[in-house]
């Protein structure tokens, strides 16, 4: 069997993080990324440099490969068409892609398959502003439908005045406008599965997740305090939507806990940021599972090997070189394991982040927390 080239739209540090599981299985990855000093192509020694939405640039990078995969969901369906057209395997193929593309597309598919969302309505014209408040009340939420990622494209409205002014503000941008109730939720779930192109589906412990301004900042694997039957639940919700769906590859489904029911929040086809616990707690990485499935090789167990795994990013801050606090944190505590991404510290920018596997969260989050403040210039000692 020749070495199978793999090509991974996107030189982030999702590409990145794949690179290690490639290289343990054998496997070449290219990247195709906006510049040389992307996370990926510092890594990566195949990088071709081009844009995603570049159509002499993608047939340029996928001549050779045997599979194409991404690290982000940004590349235009029509042209990925065109690669399947041209022979090329595509996974997760476009057909599945728009779903985690375009937000209104994923809600109209969920609905149709009867999976719990919250309350949801295109919004078309202002008018329709007045018919979903009168439903879901105020507050709510409106979305970019298309091109939001990390909080960006999401604004809570407070009243009908500042709903149309975002509602001009997107419509402007030549977007369309997605309108969802604002869920009381009590926490927030993550639920990844891998899927392969024969449906051989694995899914990985039901995890919680935080935010900072939008952005994942702390995941404890497996979620604390959720009933073995409500994470059953949580883990058939994102294999059916692998399976309906047709997706190819790592699938995460963020997920709303109400405390009575779990709602969908958004898709991502591609490894997620509430997987990178899985590098250094569980038997097979989010990055290695996603690597077979799209080869169509057989999935690796996504059991945890610890009780529990903590995981907190890196979000950058006026630290500027993360490696002068190495020695600290790799002293205090030698169980703490630190990734970083090769990126440029901006405040707020993902740059890393840090794992650490137990069996007490609590002490596990003191841990984690601790580096993490000490990485990035929080504290001092």
């Amino acid at each position: 069997m020749s070495t199978p080239r793999v090509g991974v739209i996107g030189g982030g540090q999702l590409a990145r993080m794949m690179q290690p599981a490639a290289i343990n299985l054998g496997i070449q990855l290219r990247v195709l990324a906006k510049s040389s000093s992307d996370s990926a192509a510092q890594v990566i020694p195949d990088c071709l440099i081009g844009a995603h939405d570049d159509w002499e640039s993608l047939i340029k990078f996928a001549e050779g490969c045997d599979v194409i995969t991404f690290d982000h969901e940004h590349v235009p369906t029509e042209f990925l068409a065109k690669l399947q057209e041209l022979g090329f395997a595509v996974r997760p193929g476009p057909h599945a892609l728009k779903f985690a593309q375009d937000k209104i597309v994923m809600r109209e598919a969920l609905s149709k398959l009867g999976i719990p969302c919250p309350l949801w309505q295109e919004i078309i014209a202002i008018e329709d502003i007045d018919s979903f408040a009168s439903t879901a009340g105020y507050p709510f939420v409106l979305k970019s439908a298309r091109g939001g990622y990390d909080g960006n494209g999401v604004w809570v409205v407070d009243d009908k005045s500042a709903a149309e002014k975002v509602f001009t503000e997107i419509t402007n941008r030549q977007n369309q406008v997605l309108a969802e109730q604002l869920v009381p939720f009590k926490r927030e779930l993550a639920a990844q599965v891998a899927r392969s192109p024969h449906g051989q589906s694995v899914a990985y412990p039901v995890v919680q997740s935080a935010q900072t301004n939008g952005i994942c900042h702390e995941v404890i694997s497996p979620s604390p305090d959720l009933s073995d039957e409500r994470a059953i639940a949580a883990q058939e919700i994102a294999l059916r939507i692998a399976k309906e769906l047709d997706v190819t590859g790592m699938l995460a489904v963020e997920l709303f806990d109400t405390g009575s029911e779990i709602l969908v929040n958004e898709l991502a086809m591609r490894p997620h940021n509430s997987g990178h616990w899985s590098m250094d707690g569980s038997v097979t990485s989010q990055f290695e599972n996603h690597l077979r499935a799209i080869l169509d090789w057989p999935l690796g167990s996504p059991a945890a090997t610890s009780p529990a795994t903590v995981m907190v990013n890196l979000l950058g801050k006026d630290v500027g070189d993360l490696h002068t606090a190495f020695r600290h944190v790799m002293a205090r505590d030698p169980g703490i394991k630190v990734h970083l991404y090769g990126k440029e510290v901006r405040p707020g920018r993902k740059i890393g982040h840090v794992n650490v596997s137990g069996d007490n969260i609590e002490d596990l989050l003191a841990r984690a927390w601790h580096a993490a403040d000490y990485l990035t210039g929080v504290i001092d000692e």
